[in-house]
């Protein structure tokens, strides 16, 4: 071969190289980056070629569905049956947004891309079947789900319900809410919808979940963990007398810390009396006396300090390292205390089940498209938050508050059902210069012990003139509706 050959067939052969070079770098290197890109369409098209999987509620309440579009591009868009009802738990797949909540978790389980859909898809290969996504089953109740987002009409709040003795989310809703469907597609009045849900644009947030990610003072249904505290050091009985003047100063500044009603017999009242009165000044001085290291190692135990993934993920609650005021004021759920609704029913489950906080989530099982089941969640222990026996005098202390003729949260009582509960009105804004929080926490189950229920209901805000705002009037109504909803749908 002549020079000016073998120069040529030197640098083709550089070229052929560099070419397979390019393309290894392409395939295996940016691969990922590539398919990932906002640019690249072909990921998009392909994930709205094909019905996406669905959401259930239990009893196979189908939640989702798949309607076919009048796009080229995208042949399939989302769509949901009752979304306001829903999105809460839901969340939304939208073609110009993406995925959130549910629909966020487990995307490529519901597109039909998750490895573990692996068989699945080679089988519909075969077979010439069209292939699918796989289907996710909650543990969400209708009836519950419905009574709490009746209970919530015309107010901002949350509301949420757990089994204490599994962990299962019955209930989770959110006020206002927003129909996904509203959002699933790509047209204008798509993204009217979207903006028009903007907080810019309306100020009530309907798509922000406040049951996972909002956190609230909880105000006094704080005072049954304090009670915990209180009883598990051993210090205190939940009948013995404490030496608690009224009104309590607090132990640095020496404020006055007044009760919510002069005429409540809070002056050195029982723990007992104090949870069925809801008396400021036995909680902010018991908290003072236990130290912040145990109301903070007792609030952590409960869950406090930590985000909780259910599995979607929920904002931690908090309650922080603080100076003895701020901790006086923590045992009565003020200053920097703070909690989502989860979290307080998580509270409230615990305390049910005799101590044990059992770890909080709203997944069943996952289905392959063929049924069969892939992945099936097992109840499992998240803490160890109480000695039984503190947490039972725990509970008589929230059934007085609903049993005995003066307590709080006589509302919430149910015929032949044994209900527990704690009232909460908690300071909001500067000087509490807002209308203040609503809250109430409980827990029910038959006279056996048998078919048990936690609920936590917040009520942020609501047309209500402020002199009537109270956990007793606003919330427990809501949560009594959960509870009954859950005692006659459960088996």
């Amino acid at each position: 071969m002549n020079k000016p050959l073998r120069r040529i067939a030197i640098f083709a052969g550089v070229l052929i190289f560099a070419l397979l070079a390019r393309a290894n770098w392409l395939q295996f290197v940016q691969a990922d980056e590539l398919q990932s890109d906002q640019h690249n369409r072909r990921g998009l098209i392909e994930r709205y070629s094909k019905p996406r999987g669905n959401i259930y509620a239990a009893h196979d309440t189908k939640l989702t569905g798949s309607t076919k579009t009048d796009s080229s591009d995208f042949t399939y868009k989302r769509t949901y049956k009752n979304g306001e009802l829903w999105a809460p738990v839901t969340g939304f797949s939208a073609q110009i947004y993406g995925e959130t909540l549910l629909e966020g978790v487990y995307d490529s389980f519901l597109t039909g891309t998750d490895d573990r859909l692996f068989f699945d898809r080679t089988v519909s290969m075969l077979t010439g079947e069209e292939e699918g996504g796989g289907n996710v089953h909650t543990t969400l109740l209708p009836s519950a789900q419905q009574a709490a987002f009746d209970g919530l009409q015309g107010k901002e709040g949350a509301a949420v319900a757990i089994d204490p003795e599994t962990g299962k989310i019955l209930a989770l809703a959110s006020t206002p809410s927003y129909d996904p469907s509203s959002i699933a597609g790509m047209s204008q009045a798509d993204q009217e919808s979207w903006s028009a849900m903007q907080k810019k644009n309306d100020p009530s947030q309907p798509m922000l979940n406040r049951a996972l990610r909002q956190v609230y003072p909880p105000g006094s249904t704080f005072k049954i963990i304090t009670a915990a505290a209180a009883l598990e050091s051993g210090k205190y009985t939940l009948e013995g007398k404490t030496d608690s003047p009224s009104p309590y100063n607090l132990p640095t500044s020496g404020n006055p810390l007044p009760n919510w009603s002069e005429n409540i017999p809070c002056k050195n009242a029982s723990i007992r009396d104090a949870l069925k009165y809801s008396c400021n000044n036995v909680f902010a001085k018991i908290s003072d006396e236990l130290g912040n290291e145990k109301m903070k190692e007792t609030a952590e135990k409960f869950g406090f300090n930590e985000e909780q993934f259910v599995p979607v993920r929920s904002v931690a609650s908090s309650f922080p390292q603080i100076d003895p005021d701020q901790n006086a004021m923590g045992g009565i759920g003020q200053g920097s205390v703070t909690a989502s609704p989860l979290q307080m029913a998580m509270a409230t489950a615990a305390i049910a089940n005799d101590g044990t906080l059992m770890k909080p989530y709203m997944v069943d099982t996952l289905r392959a498209p063929n049924l069969d089941i892939i992945e099936h969640t097992e109840p499992e222990v998240l803490n160890e938050a109480l000695p039984a026996d503190v947490a039972q005098q725990v509970q008589g202390g929230m059934e007085a508050v609903v049993n005995d003729p003066d307590g709080t949260g006589a509302p919430a009582k149910l015929p032949n059902v044994t209900v527990g509960g704690k009232t909460g009105t908690a300071q909001h804004g500067v000087g509490n210069s807002q209308k203040p929080y609503a809250w109430f926490v409980s827990y029910a189950k038959q006279q056996d012990g048998s078919s048990p229920v936690a609920v936590a209901v917040v009520i942020e805000s609501s047309d209500t003139v402020r002199e009537e705002i109270g956990g007793s009037t606003l919330a427990a109504p809501v949560a009594k509706a959960v509870m009954q909803a859950v005692l006659e749908e459960k088996p």
